[in-house]
């Protein structure tokens, strides 16, 4: 078997050459990265489906929602109008953002829609000091990091079905 072995030279360009050794059982298969692909799908999923679920169970109850995170904030320094508006608008930032990285679809921007999201949500918990949920904000903000730095490993998606192979933006330059 044929494996394409990658080599880095820092700051040089990743140079690919061709092995027939069959000991190179564990050089990274770059021609199909077909692990590398499925690895992405399942954090791309698993972080679109935490903020799927997260704002499919809170529209229903929209007003409870609402009105457990007034609560909640009242010794908050944030002002309670905008502590009301995020509370409306973050079940649908929720849903819309996991429904898109689950279909990988407009990936980048849903990532960093995600990313703005727990940012957001950080700082609201640090206001009123529940530092215990932002260890778990944190891991979803790396997820969402991940899954934008990544991108180009996005075979799986919609995206890759309607603009190719790779962004443009992680293409590699003509030598």
């Amino acid at each position: 078997m044929r494996a394409v072995r990658v080599t880095r030279r820092w700051p040089a360009r990743w140079i690919t050459a061709i092995s027939t050794n069959a000991n190179d059982a564990d050089v990274p298969m770059v021609a199909g990265g077909t692990d590398r692909a499925v690895a992405y799908l399942l954090i791309r999923l698993t972080i679109g489906t935490s903020l799927f679920g997260h704002g499919l169970v809170r529209l229903p109850k929209l007003g409870a929602f609402h009105s457990q995170l007034i609560a909640e904030f009242k010794t908050s320094t944030l002002p309670t109008i905008l502590v009301s508006a995020c509370s409306y608008a973050l079940p649908f930032a929720e849903l819309i953002t996991g429904v898109l990285l689950l279909a990988g679809a407009l990936t980048q921007a849903a990532a960093v829609a995600g990313g703005s999201v727990m940012i957001v949500l950080v700082f609201g918990s640090t206001t009123i000091e529940h530092f215990n949920v932002i260890g778990d904000q944190l891991i979803h903000a790396s997820l969402l990091a991940a899954v934008l730095a990544f991108r180009r490993h996005n075979t799986y998606s919609v995206d890759h079905l309607l603009f190719g192979r790779r962004p443009s933006s992680v293409q590699s330059p003509v030598s």
